[in-house]
């Protein structure tokens, strides 16, 4: 079965608050998800892998 590739493992709200948290959510509501470097979005998952990483852990 292929996979959806508009699915997402992170909710749109997450994603969200860390491009805020990485000064990257201006080009993501001016531009959309499309336009945000690949740089950028790697330090988004980034980000998301820490919390939750953190958050199996106990630790915030």
């Amino acid at each position: 079965m292929a996979r959806n590739r508009n699915r997402s493992m992170m909710s749109e709200n997450l994603k969200e608050e860390i491009a805020k948290e990485l000064g990257v959510y201006d080009i993501v509501k001016n531009e959309g998800w499309g336009s945000v470097s690949s740089r950028d979005c790697g330090n988004i998952v980034r980000k998301a892998i820490e919390m939750a990483e953190r958050s199996v852990n106990g630790n915030k």
